[in-house]
């Protein structure tokens, strides 16, 4: 009797509490004098970068990284509404990012530099720190292995057939079937964060990271 072939795809999810935070900050001024909005930009950025010079340290945190741009100074002539022309207005403007190991400091740090003038934070992303990551993206492929020889066994006894022997595995579209969505990239690492305000304080609460392992696997089975 020939083998029947099954064909299957594994698939595995974890899901990690963050354990670093990168905020993304921007210092920006904008006015009639090129001199006081170059000025006004520039104190602040050294009063944040010094503030972080003063907590960063790339072992015990709690900034283990931190980075700034390069101060951009430019002008423009505006239009109003009737279509003239205005004076020139000019704008400086600098980015900050800073990697935080310890959440609470992030949490209490960007609640603080949020409600200076001239600062607007653009976010913050979620991480796992290198090996952790590793550890967790190993451990849900080799779940997701686990998950289509399982698949696999149902499908063959559901046919009255004994065990599988496997004939294949790989990565999603390598098979040479083309049964994988060309948009599905594994493993895949989804960050979100909600803030939360309480008594005027800001809260970030990090949502867990997902990993996300999908293999596909073809098997034989008599």
């Amino acid at each position: 009797m020939a083998d029947t072939i099954i064909t299957v795809q594994g698939e595995y999810e974890l899901h990690q509490p963050a354990e670093r935070g990168t905020v993304r900050l921007t210092v920006a001024y904008d006015g009639k004098s090129r001199d006081e909005v170059l000025a006004r930009t520039t104190q602040r950025h050294v009063s944040l970068t010094s503030e972080l010079r003063d907590i960063h340290n790339p072992q015990s945190g709690p900034v283990t990284w931190w980075a700034s741009d390069q101060l951009r100074v430019w002008g423009e002539r505006p239009w109003n509404q009737d279509g003239k022309q205005l004076p020139i207005v000019y704008h400086a403007q600098v980015g900050i990012e800073a990697k935080f190991s310890d959440l609470g400091a992030l949490s209490d740090w960007v609640g603080v530099v949020s409600l200076l003038d001239g600062v607007t934070v653009s976010g913050v992303t979620w991480a796992l720190t290198e090996a952790r990551k590793q550890t967790l993206v190993q451990e849900a492929r080799r779940r997701a292995v686990e998950n289509a020889v399982a698949k696999a066994t149902v499908y063959a006894t559901s046919l009255g057939l004994g065990s599988v022997k496997p004939l294949a595995l790989s990565d999603p579209g390598m098979l040479g079937d083309h049964t994988s969505s060309p948009q599905t990239q594994q493993p895949m690492f989804a960050r979100a964060a909600s803030n939360d305000h309480a008594g005027g304080t800001l809260a970030l609460k990090p949502e867990d990271i997902t990993i996300a392992v999908q293999v596909h696997a073809r098997f034989a089975a008599s």
